[in-house]
């Protein structure tokens, strides 16, 4: 299964996109407090459609607290400062790709310390980062290819 993990998310518009991401494909969305909105805020619900009822979800105060309640996981960390290409990597069926706050990413510490675990999606020089939730989405799909597409619809019926 994969899991998107939103550290600190900021933006709610990005954050409906996600959570729509995560419906769409199956994937079980971790968001990481504290929010930079409300969870009712109106533009996260209207970002995320009427998707909500399909998404499996789980809160977090802290990502101490995300690390006591899944210890062993199996993650990434996406940040354009990964010598890595997010393409360069087999991975395992069970899997949580790491996002953080639009405005800064991952804390520094975090990235050093998972430095092997570190990825990047390449683009060009000279400019600050992808949307997040295109990013979300190109890491999601490159997942979901790797695993034939599994338990998705490929062809319409």
């Amino acid at each position: 299964m994969l899991h998107i993990v939103l550290l600190e998310p900021e933006i709610p518009q990005n954050t409906g996109n996600i959570a729509r991401t995560c419906a769409a494909t199956g994937a079980k969305l971790h968001m990481i407090r504290p929010f930079g909105f409300e969870i009712d805020n109106a533009k996260l619900k209207r970002a995320g459609m009427d998707y909500w009822f399909h998404l499996d979800i789980s809160y977090y105060d802290s990502i101490d607290d995300f690390f006591d309640k899944n210890p062993c996981c199996n993650f990434y960390c996406f940040t354009k400062k990964a010598i890595k290409s997010y393409c360069d990597i087999e991975y395992d069926d069970d899997v949580f790709f790491f996002f953080g706050r639009e405005s800064v990413g991952l804390p520094e510490d975090f990235l050093s310390t998972h430095n092997d675990k570190c990825l990047r999606i390449p683009m060009k020089e000279g400019l600050r980062s992808l949307n997040q939730s295109n990013s979300v989405a190109i890491a999601s799909y490159e997942y979901l290819r790797q695993k034939n597409f599994f338990g998705l619809l490929q062809k319409y019926k």
